[in-house]
C-alpha cells in the first residue's frame, strides 16, 4: 500500500511511453518479447525515466497476456515474459525509491468478436497472478477502450489480490467514453468496483485530456491518473510520429495537477526528456484537495417529426410482409432498374431492398438510388450495408447520411471478401463484424457517435440481420442469430431456401424467437444458375430434386424460367403457412418474375384467409 500512501500526500510523476523508444531504436515486432531477448535494453529504458525523476515505472507487459502473444507465436510464454519484465524493473530500481506496478493492456477495441469477454479474462488472469505473485506495488490497467472489460477485469482482479489497481480507460473524444458514458460517471463507477486511482491514458493529447478532466470530480476513495499522448499523431513517410515541445506537455501536466490528477505519467510519443520536464515542473507541487467542476451539457434535439412509416418488423408480426431485393445494375444505364423498383413496389411490395456491391462486384451505389427511389418516387427503400468496404469512419459518415435521406431501414452484413469479386486484389477492411455494426447502428439511434460523442438527434433505423439457414447443423445457425438479437438485430432475412423440408426445419428451429424471420425465395431462370448458386456463391445449397428438375429444361429459356418460378410457388406453399415475412430476390432484373410470385402469395393468403399463420 506505500503507494497509495505516498499519492495522500504527493503528485507523482510516472515514466512515459516504452514502445515510443524501442520503435525508435528499429525494434518494432513484439515489444514485450524484448523482456527476454534484449532484457539489457529494457533495463536501460526504465533507467533513464528513472533519471528522469520518475516515481513509479511500469513493467514492460502491456501486451503479455496470451490473446496478444499469440499474433507472435509467443502464448506459450506468458509467465516467462511477464516473470522477466518483472526482474528487469526491479534490478532497475534496486538503488531508488521508485514503485514499480505492472502493466496490463486493454484487449478490446470496437471490435468485440475476435475474442468473448470470458476468454479476455482468463487470459489475463494467468497475467496478473504472475505480476501479483511478484511483489510489485500496484497494477496499472491502461488503453482500455471497452468500458465492459475494464470493469469485469477489475472485479476479477479484486476477488483474488487487494494490491493497488490503476484503472484507465481510453477516450476518442474528450470526456466521452466509446459507449456514450461520461468520463465522471466512468471513473466514479470504476471506484465503487475497487479500483484505487482512475484516470485515462493515450489516444489524446493534452489539450483534450485537460478539457476532459474539467469535468471530472475528485473521487471520494480514490486518486486520479493521467498519462497523455505526446500530442495527436502524424505519419511521416509511413512512420507514426508525435509533435510535442517538451516545455508544452509539463506545462499541460501543471494544468493537470490543478484539475485533480496525482498521477502523471505519458503514454505515445513521450520520452524522458517529456518526463525530465513534468518533474521539474510538479516537483513542488502539493495534491489539489477541491475543485470546481465544469458541467459539460451535451446539445440534444428531439426530432419534431417522428417516424411515420411503421418498421417493417412489427408489421411482420401481425400480418404479410414483403421485402423485395432489386439490386443496382453495374453499369451506369439506371431507367430499367427504376422501372424494375417502381413495378414491384406498386405490386404491393413493402420495400425494395438492394444489396452493397454483392459478390463484392461493383455497382451504383444504393443510397443513391435509394435516394431516387424515395424522392422522385415515393418507393420505400432497404439499403444493405457491409463492413468490407468502409472503415469505421466511412460506415459512420455513410449511416448519418442514410439517416438524414430518411432512408432508415437497413440490412447489416459482413459482406463478401475482395477476392471473390471483380477485383480479387482491392483490400477487405472489416474494421467490425456485421454483429457489431448493427451494436453501433442501435448506439446511433440513442444519439451517439461510434466514438461516444454526441450526434444532437437519435437517428431512427430499423436495423434487419442476415441469416444462414443452409447449414448441416442449424442449431449453429440460430446460436448466431441469438446473438445478433443481442447486438440488437430486429429481425433477419434469410438466404434463399430451396427445399420446403428446410422451410420447415427452420421454423421449428426458431419458433421460440420473437424478432420476424423474411424467409428467403429466389426464382430459378437456368440450369446454369442453378449450378452456379448451388456450387459457387456462400450460403446458398439447391437440394438435388430441385437441380434435377432445371436440369430437365435445360436448353429451353423459357421452359427454364417457367420451372424456376414452378419451384418457387411450391416453396411458397410451404413458406406462407409457417411465417409472415416472406423476402424474394430478383434474379438479373427479372422482375416479372418476382411479381408473378408476389400475385401467388396475394392468391394464397385469399384462400388462406382466417387460416392462422404458424408465427
Amino acid at each position: 500500500m506505500r503507494l497509495l500512501e505516498a499519492l495522500k500526500s504527493k503528485v507523482l510523476t510516472a515514466d512515459g511511453a516504452m514502445g515510443t523508444l524501442l520503435y525508435s531504436y528499429g525494434l518494432d515486432n513484439c515489444h514485450e518479447e524484448m523482456n527476454l531477448v534484449k532484457p539489457d535494453v529494457i533495463e536501460k529504458i526504465h533507467r533513464e525515466y528513472i533519471a528522469a525523476g520518475a516515481d513509479v515505472i511500469q513493467t514492460n507487459t502491456y501486451g503479455a497476456n496470451a490473446i496478444k502473444l499469440a499474433r507472435y507465436g509467443l502464448e506459450s510464454k506468458v509467465v516467462e515474459i511477464n516473470a522477466a519484465a518483472i526482474a528487469i524493473a526491479k534490478n532497475a530500481v534496486s538503488n531508488g525509491n521508485q514503485f514499480i506496478v505492472g502493466s496490463i493492456g486493454g484487449i478490446r477495441g470496437v471490435r468485440k468478436s475476435d475474442s468473448t469477454l470470458e476468454e479476455i479474462l482468463a487470459s489475463v488472469r494467468v497475467q496478473a497472478e504472475v505480476l501479483i505473485n511478484g511483489g510489485l506495488d500496484g497494477l496499472l490497467l491502461e488503453t482500455y477502450y471497452d468500458f465492459e472489460e475494464l470493469s469485469e477485469t477489475i472485479k476479477m482482479l479484486r476477488i483474488i489480490t487487494d494490491i493497488p489497481i490503476i484503472a484507465q480507460v481510453s477516450m476518442h473524444e474528450p470526456g466521452v467514453l466509446q459507449n456514450g458514458l461520461r468520463l465522471n460517471a466512468a471513473l466514479n463507477e470504476l471506484e465503487s468496483i475497487g479500483a484505487d486511482v482512475v484516470g485515462v491514458n493515450c489516444r489524446l493529447g493534452p489539450y483534450h485530456t485537460i478539457q476532459a478532466f474539467e469535468g471530472v470530480e475528485l473521487p471520494e476513495n480514490a486518486y486520479l491518473s493521467a498519462y497523455p499522448n505526446a500530442s495527436l499523431l502524424d505519419i511521416e513517410d509511413g512512420r507514426v510520429i508525435y509533435e510535442s515541445e517538451v516545455d508544452y506537455f509539463a506545462r499541460a501536466s501543471v494544468q493537470l495537477r490543478n484539475q485533480g490528477v496525482r498521477l502523471i505519467g505519458g503514454c505515445c510519443g513521450t520520452t524522458p526528456k517529456h518526463i525530465e520536464s513534468v518533474k521539474k515542473k510538479l516537483e513542488k507541487l502539493k495534491p489539489v484537495e477541491s475543485k470546481e467542476t465544469k458541467l459539460q451539457q451535451e446539445i440534444f434535439i428531439q426530432d419534431p417529426e417522428p417516424r411515420k412509416l411503421e418498421p417493417l418488423h412489427e408489421k411482420a408480426k401481425r400480418e404479410r410482409s414483403i421485402i423485395v431485393e432489386l439490386d443496382t445494375p453495374r453499369h451506369l444505364e439506371i431507367d430499367p432498374f427504376v422501372e424494375g423498383a417502381k413495378a414491384l413496389y406498386d405490386e404491393g411490395a413493402d420495400i425494395i431492398m438492394m444489396a452493397d456491391n454483392s459478390l463484392a462486384s461493383p455497382r451504383i451505389s444504393n443510397i443513391a438510388m435509394g435516394s431516387i427511389l424515395k424522392l422522385q418516387h415515393g418507393i420505400r427503400t432497404m439499403p444493405h450495408i457491409t463492413c468490407r468496404d468502409r472503415n469505421l469512419i466511412g460506415l459512420q459518415s455513410h449511416l448519418m447520411g442514410l439517416n438524414a435521406l430518411g432512408l432508415h431501414d437497413i440490412l447489416a452484413v459482413t459482406g463478401d471478401p475482395t477476392k471473390v469479386g471483380d477485383f480479387p486484389g482491392a483490400t477487405s477492411v472489416y474494421d467490425v463484424s456485421s454483429m457489431e455494426l448493427i451494436s453501433l447502428i442501435k448506439q446511433l439511434n440513442e444519439g451517439i457517435s461510434f466514438s461516444g460523442k454526441t450526434l444532437r438527434k437519435k437517428a431512427n433505423f430499423s436495423v434487419a440481420a442476415a441469416f444462414n439457414p443452409n447449414v448441416r447443423v442449424i442449431d449453429r445457425a440460430v446460436s448466431r442469430l441469438e446473438k445478433k438479437i443481442e447486438h440488437g438485430a430486429d429481425y433477419f432475412i434469410s438466404q434463399p431456401v430451396y427445399s420446403k423440408e428446410k422451410i420447415v426445419e427452420i421454423y421449428e428451429a426458431t419458433k421460440h424467437i420473437e424478432a420476424p424471420i423474411y424467409i428467403g425465395i429466389m426464382p430459378l431462370t437456368s440450369f446454369r444458375s442453378a449450378e452456379f448458386l448451388h456450387h459457387e456463391v456462400p450460403g446458398i445449397k439447391l437440394s438435388d430434386e430441385v437441380l434435377e428438375r432445371m436440369k430437365a429444361c435445360e436448353g429451353d429459356k423459357i421452359r427454364e424460367a417457367q420451372e424456376g418460378v414452378a419451384i418457387a410457388k411450391e416453396l411458397l406453399d410451404t413458406a406462407v403457412q409457417h411465417f409472415n415475412g416472406i423476402y424474394l430476390i430478383t434474379p438479373f432484373l427479372r422482375y416479372d418474375l418476382t411479381i408473378q410470385l408476389m400475385q401467388y402469395i396475394k392468391q394464397l393468403d385469399e384462400q388462406n384467409k382466417g387460416v392462422k399463420v404458424n408465427v
